[in-house]
């Protein structure tokens, strides 16, 4: 048996034919950027992540970097973000100018460490960026408090984490504004980079708009960046939203399974989803003994997976010239060598959890 880290093709013969249809009606209106899809989108994922503004970008990257110029981000400033993610959301802090902040990770869901957050905050800070890492949410309202008495922006980043919850609200809809990504491999995923920026403001909203669309068409009110949806991408995530629901239910029975079928297993720890979160498992993160080498032999067995992610962002070459201390992020330092992501899809069977889950069992016996 093999089994694939992410198989996209499942899912999209499941909706071939929609798929299809989409496509080519794109292309017959030569509506490739921007137009009816585009904005149709744009209502759809307002109304499915409970958001008055949705402002459709490139990629989730983007999204970020646009949000944060909003918000009126730039060179002195300072940006607190969590110490593990992917790069994405650090880089784009240092592109507006600003330097980053790194802040550990808890050790047993890893995400953003809100009660270590106060002591990172300088007459420099003006923003929070928690990231909803792997499919769950930051512990949200002490993070607001401390946002609030500061008189800081959050802006959540929300690339792995679509219609994840805290205590019945979704993400997305906490801070000033909230970014998405649809790479391929997301929980809604496009067939191409997509993104997009959700905000509550008005004024955000349109100047978040301007800035992706080079502050205007033909009269320019500002400099800004060309940063436009896809009208194909746009249909695609059209097909696809109404399925958002029901695929995140199997993601979450699938995690379910890893976590009686791993029950026993003493040199694995199982993710941790808290009380009052929705977790929507972009990823089965779980903890190794031996990662490596187990790694190594699933695959060997014809199982991927992924290392998410290998090194901590605090320890990257890219952030060496912050010659940051070792010592200062336990957390991220001690669970990069442990951290492994399993199979984890909509479309995968209890045979395929059962296979992968009785050969690491044989690994470590």
């Amino acid at each position: 048996m093999r089994i694939p880290f992410v198989d996209l093709q499942s899912q999209h013969l499941s909706l071939k034919k929609e798929l299809d249809k989409a496509i080519s009606k794109t292309i017959a209106s030569s509506s490739f950027l921007r137009g009816p899809e585009v904005h149709l989108f744009e209502e759809n994922f307002s109304r499915i992540s409970q958001s008055k503004h949705c402002i459709s970008c490139a990629n989730g990257t983007d999204a970020l970097y646009i949000a944060m110029k909003a918000l009126g981000l730039g060179p002195g400033d300072e940006v607190i973000t969590v110490a593990n993610s992917w790069i994405s959301t650090s880089e784009s802090i240092s592109q507006t100018g600003a330097r980053v902040v790194f802040c550990d990770n808890r050790n047993d869901d890893f995400l953003l460490d809100v009660s270590k957050v106060k002591d990172l905050i300088s007459e420099k800070t003006r923003g929070i960026i928690p990231v909803h890492l792997f499919g769950q949410a930051v512990d949200m309202d002490p993070l607001l408090k401390i946002a609030q008495e500061h008189n800081l922006w959050v802006l959540e980043d929300c690339a792995q984490a679509h219609i994840a919850s805290y205590n019945g609200k979704l993400v997305g809809t906490f801070g000033d504004a909230a970014t998405f990504s649809f790479y391929p491999g997301k929980n809604l995923g496009a067939m191409g980079d997509a993104g997009c920026i959700v905000t509550k403001s008005n004024d955000l909203a349109e100047h978040m708009a301007l800035f992706a669309r080079h502050g205007g068409k033909g009269i320019h009110k500002i400099e800004g960046i060309n940063s436009r949806m896809d009208g194909l991408q746009a249909a695609i995530l059209n097909v696809k939203i109404p399925h958002l629901g029901r695929w995140t239910q199997l993601r979450r029975e699938a995690a379910q399974i890893y976590n009686q079928l791993l029950v026993d297993v003493e040199q694995i720890t199982s993710p941790v989803e808290h009380a009052g979160n929705k977790h929507v498992y972009h990823l089965y993160v779980i903890k190794a003994e031996n990662r490596n080498e187990l790694k190594e032999y699933l695959k060997q067995n014809g199982v991927s997976t992924v290392i998410n992610y290998p090194v901590a962002l605090p320890f990257l070459e890219a952030y060496r010239y912050l010659k940051l201390d070792q010592n200062d992020y336990i957390n991220a330092y001690y669970n990069q060598s442990r951290i492994l992501s399993l199979p984890i899809f909509p479309e995968i069977n209890y045979q395929q959890q059962e296979f992968v889950v009785n050969l690491i069992k044989k690994f470590y016996s």
